[in-house]
């Protein structure tokens, strides 16, 4: 079950991320609107006025805001590293240069989506490598 569970969060971690970076943004958003321009936040801008609502919660939400955001940024950031160290590798017509970083390949593709562990498959493959 926990297999499942993993896959399914390899496979959609760039949407994942960036569904936990827009409720961090809103949070931050909240927070800083409160704490430095609580003149906005006057209960009669409709808008605004939930913000008002919250009060002194709204520190909170901030930094609440502030770590999910870091979280999403961080797991774009080491996707989008991880991604472009496989392709570069995959990249070389030499042998020897996939043997060489193969056990590196093998735990960063582990990390990735399907699509990338293929793709080392596919060029294991082609250079007769088992």
């Amino acid at each position: 079950m926990s297999g499942r569970i993993v896959g399914f969060l390899r496979e959609y971690i760039l949407l994942l991320s960036i569904l936990i970076i827009i409720p961090g943004i809103i949070f931050i958003f909240m927070g800083v609107i409160y704490v430095f321009f609580i003149d906005i936040a006057v209960p009669t801008n409709s808008l605004l006025h939930f913000i008002y609502n919250i009060g002194i919660w709204n520190d909170y939400i901030l930094i609440a805001g502030l770590i999910i955001f870091g979280i999403g940024v961080y797991y774009i950031y080491s996707l989008l590293t991880k991604r472009k160290f496989v392709l570069d590798e995959l990249k070389t017509d030499k042998r020897s240069e996939i043997l060489k970083k193969r056990n590196k390949l093998e735990a960063t593709v582990k990390h990735l989506p399907r699509k990338y562990q293929q793709m080392l498959t596919d060029k294991e493959e082609e250079f007769s490598i088992k």
